[in-house]
């Protein structure tokens, strides 16, 4: 008995509400048609408009911070990888070799934090901002529902006045009902014309704030790599004084068809002649006098005619995952749309839930975006190869990317 006693009222709830959606759009239609007055605000309307355009801003100032934190990111890797270079080939008997280790640590160490205070003080507060809208967009919405109720019970209300036989119970009945419409609307239209205009003068303080940090932050970065990179160009001046006599020197190579004298700069070569090399002279000891300077010429380059030719491999285009032209096998085992692989030359953290977390090595299936006007300049989206192998469900397993911490392989 009690189950139906529930099932009952979830029945009738469920009907009340069909009804309620049936009233409201029974009323829609009457304003649209002019048969029914709407109640119009203005002033709210301004607000809401201040709003939806609040959030767009934010949105994208969002979006756009992100995509900065992924190029911060990349200027770390980046960065991280020229000095291990660096790193390797400064050899263990030059002098500041230590000290030039001990920079490219503290570089790497910059980096790092630069990052995270970005994240903790800029990214982390704009998920902030923007996360109390959806819970007033919501009510903006539910306001707009309870305010076609209102009219819907004041024109109920006034149509049994008018009646040439007029019933009172019915009458005191609809009055009764328009009183609570009227209560509920004005309840949630007095919040939202307190909160929307605050909300929106509130926006000022906000892009001051993040602005503010994110120019302090870079600041306070530029100034601290600046002194790193000073202190490895003083290694460097060291180093370059105690190895002093040992010059590079690079020296154009004239032409062919050049005169033997003279200063003019030799034309470009013909189509299909080979293009005139330069010379590069490495000299490690001072030259003698009335003698040649030691050193290495390389030769020139062999004409166009002996270069190996380049052979450029194509791939045949996919549709919902079959290959179209090929020898018929299908790629059904690849998801719908697929183009081509990429591999994770480097680890990305998702800040997102539409990202993909990636490990190096993990080897990405790319995708086409539904929509194509959503893709950003240098993000792909894709499926892990192992999320796609093991479910083989999109919805679960798509997310977006950025295609320079990738390199493709097939």
């Amino acid at each position: 008995m009690a189950e139906m006693g529930s099932k009952g009222v979830t029945a009738g709830k469920i009907a009340s509400n069909v009804q309620k959606k049936l009233t409201r759009a029974q009323e829609k239609v009457l304003q649209k048609l002019g048969k029914a007055d709407e109640t119009k605000d203005e002033q709210f309307e301004q607000c809401v408009q201040n709003f939806n355009k609040q959030l767009t801003e934010g949105t994208r100032l969002q979006k756009d911070l992100r995509t900065y934190l992924a190029s911060v990111k990349a200027m770390h890797e980046a960065s991280k990888k020229l000095n291990e270079c660096l790193q390797e080939v400064y050899e263990p008997d030059w002098p500041g070799r230590d000290e030039a280790n001990k920079i490219a640590e503290n570089n790497d160490l910059l980096w790092m934090d630069y990052h995270q205070k970005l994240v903790d003080q800029a990214l982390l507060t704009m998920d902030t901002y923007l996360g109390q809208f959806p819970d007033i967009k919501s009510r903006i919405a539910k306001r707009g529902r309870k305010l076609v109720d209102y009219d819907s019970a004041r024109h109920h209300f006034e149509s049994l006045q008018t009646a040439k036989k007029k019933d009172e119970a019915k009458i005191a009945k609809a009055e009764e009902e328009l009183i609570k419409a009227q209560k509920v609307f004005e309840e949630m239209n007095v919040d939202l014309q307190e909160e929307l205009p605050s909300l929106w003068n509130s926006r000022v303080g906000f892009y001051v704030n993040t602005f503010q940090s994110i120019a302090g932050l870079e600041e306070n970065f530029h100034k601290e790599m600046s002194k790193l990179n000073q202190s490895l160009n003083d290694v460097l001046v060291s180093l370059e004084k105690q190895h002093g006599s040992n010059t590079f020197t690079v020296k154009a190579q004239p032409s062919d068809n050049a005169p033997a004298k003279g200063n003019k700069s030799p034309s470009p070569p013909p189509d299909g002649s080979p293009a005139a090399t330069p010379e590069i002279r490495v000299n490690h000891e001072p030259e003698p006098a009335g003698g040649a300077a030691p050193g290495a010429t390389l030769p020139k380059s062999p004409s166009q005619s002996s270069l190996p030719a380049v052979v450029v491999e194509t791939f045949p285009a996919t549709v919902n995952g079959t290959v179209e032209g090929g020898s018929g096998a299908g790629r059904l085992d690849l998801p719908p749309g697929f183009m081509f692989k990429v591999q994770a030359q480097h680890d990305y953290t998702a800040t997102d839930t539409d990202e993909l977390q990636l490990k190096a090595g993990d080897v990405v299936l790319v995708i086409p975006f539904q929509n194509p006007e959503e893709q950003d300049e240098g993000w792909l989206m894709g499926v892990k190869e192992s999320d796609w192998n093991q479910h083989k469900e999109l919805e679960k397993c798509r997310g977006v990317f950025p295609e320079n911490f990738t390199e493709r392989v097939q």
